[in-house]
């Protein structure tokens, strides 16, 4: 059975979150949703969560899971507001617990966080199945730009994360905590050996001047055309490009909220004897 998808783009961070489902009336699984955050003011709101809750209830569909491809570092994720409103559980790559140790001793976490990924519902091995109604889901590891991302496949379709762009955009940074170039072009390369009329949906688009955002591609589309990593391009020619690259480029707006409520599987840090919650700003280690 072939998935139906439906895709919304987020142009304050870029972001694609997808809604995949079986039929009307049937079951979903939510990818990547994003929870709005000025950081100007520090708070937050519920806008985009809100179109995607009005899409499945126009549709009549349950929610079986909520995916994260990994834990974002330029946007928060609204998972815990989703569970709350529509149910469903959610779930990341089971390499998660080493990026929540990292980020755990960056910002001196409280005692009470243990990073073992019991934040979230459930942890996904790589080449795990799992049901959307009649939809079967296959879990993908492809890390390297974390150490924990994940794609997922239904049928002709897979949903990549934030290793592959758009051919026009080219492949992730792979220098934050835990990444690793070398392993980003060998999980690239894993992706790009499916079948090439393989469907790719990719999590962010930056789409250049004169080109409206597309989120899109196929596996002959970047084969040929993707500008790092198309064939032809070797390991160490890649990994040259990426760490010559990433060393050039500035932190993204919201890494250093995002990374904190990520690992948290959406939810804020707990709050201080105020009443109120905080994210931390390492000084001086970024």
């Amino acid at each position: 059975m072939q998935p139906n998808i439906q895709a919304f783009f987020d142009p304050a961070t870029w972001t694609v979150t997808y809604v995949v489902f079986d039929e009307r009336g049937g079951s979903c699984a939510i990818i990547d949703p994003v929870l709005d955050y000025d950081p100007k003011a520090g708070r937050t709101n519920t806008a985009s969560a809100d179109k995607l809750i009005a899409f499945i209830h126009e549709q009549l569909l349950t929610v079986g899971w909520i995916l994260e491809t990994h834990a974002h570092a330029d946007h928060l994720s609204s998972e815990h507001y989703l569970k709350g409103k529509l149910g469903g559980k959610t779930a990341i790559g089971d390499h998660i617990p080493a990026v929540q140790q990292t980020f755990k001793k960056l910002f001196n976490m409280e005692a009470q966080f243990i990073p073992d990924g019991s934040q979230f519902d459930h942890l996904l091995a790589d080449d795990e199945s799992f049901s959307v109604g009649k939809l079967t889901g296959k879990a993908i590891s492809v890390s390297g730009h974390t150490p924990a991302d994940m794609a997922y496949q239904f049928e002709d379709a897979i949903f990549i994360g934030d290793n592959l762009f758009m051919p026009d955009i080219g492949t992730a940074r792979a220098d934050f905590p835990g990444g690793d170039a070398r392993q980003l072009y060998r999980s690239i390369r894993k992706l790009l050996d499916f079948p090439s009329e393989t469907r790719l949906f990719m999590c962010h688009d930056y789409p250049p001047k004169g080109r409206a955002a597309q989120w899109q591609s196929t596996v002959a589309e970047e084969r040929a055309h993707n500008i790092h990593v198309h064939d032809g391009i070797s390991e160490e020619e890649f990994v040259a490009m990426r760490t010559a690259r990433d060393a050039t480029l500035e932190m993204p707006v919201l890494m250093l909220p995002s990374v904190q409520f990520n690992v948290r599987a959406g939810q804020m840090p707990p709050a201080e004897d105020n009443g109120l919650s905080y994210f931390k700003i390492p000084i001086n280690v970024i």
